[in-house]
């Protein structure tokens, strides 16, 4: 019997290569053909898969996106059993920071992708993001969290404090990218920011780790 094709699998193959070529040669400079080399397959299989460019790019941000989920599920998983809202959030921001390999194909896509939708008509005539609120709400949701159980300032504005937080922590992972300042530099950055968030008399709330 002929082996049977797992398509899902298979896609998924292809979106790796893509990420791994794009982050060699960025987004804006490659092609289905330059894809179907790198995943080692012909250029009818990926055009079958994948009929345009545009549909390989936002398959490709979606499997970027949960590569990111399962970076931030490691970092939570290695702060205990019970992270808290401030571990929590610290896995969220730095996930994001290119402080390795693969943090840095990260970033350095997920910014070409924003940046094409923006001039590439195909790109933007679709969402780059199905829910672009979705990490904002639940930075909010974790900070307030905080300040219910008396572990973050109660006086601060939850949701202004998530929308600056995830803005450095983009700002931050660019800076570190153009080769501005170290991961340590940014990291201690956020550190600053997030203290002064955590601030509760008599409480604490213990970091999460920073590599």
């Amino acid at each position: 019997m002929p082996k049977r094709v797992d398509h899902e699998e298979r896609r998924a193959q292809i979106a790796e290569a893509l990420i791994r070529v794009a982050g060699r040669q960025g987004l804006h400079a490659v092609g289905m053909r330059d894809v179907a080399a790198e995943a080692g397959v012909s250029l009818r299989l990926v055009q079958y898969y994948f009929e345009t460019k545009e549909k390989l790019l936002f398959y490709g941000l979606r499997h970027l996106t949960d590569l990111f989920t399962a970076r931030v599920g490691a970092r939570l998983a290695a702060a205990g059993p019970d992270p808290g809202p401030r571990a929590t959030v610290e896995a969220l921001l730095l996930a994001s920071l290119p402080i390795d390999e693969e943090s840095r194909t990260f970033h350095l896509l997920y910014s070409s992708y924003a940046i094409l939708s923006v001039t590439d008509e195909a790109l933007a005539a679709q969402p780059f993001i199905d829910n672009p609120d979705a990490a904002e709400n639940a930075m909010t949701g974790l900070l307030e969290q905080a300040q219910g159980s008396g572990l973050a300032d109660p006086d601060a504005d939850a949701r202004t404090e998530a929308i600056s937080l995830l803005a450095m922590a983009a700002t931050m992972g660019t800076s570190i990218l153009v080769g501005q300042r170290s991961p340590e530099a940014a990291i201690a950055v956020l550190h600053h920011h997030l203290d002064r968030i955590f601030t509760a008399p008599g409480t604490s709330e213990p970091r999460a780790g920073a590599n």
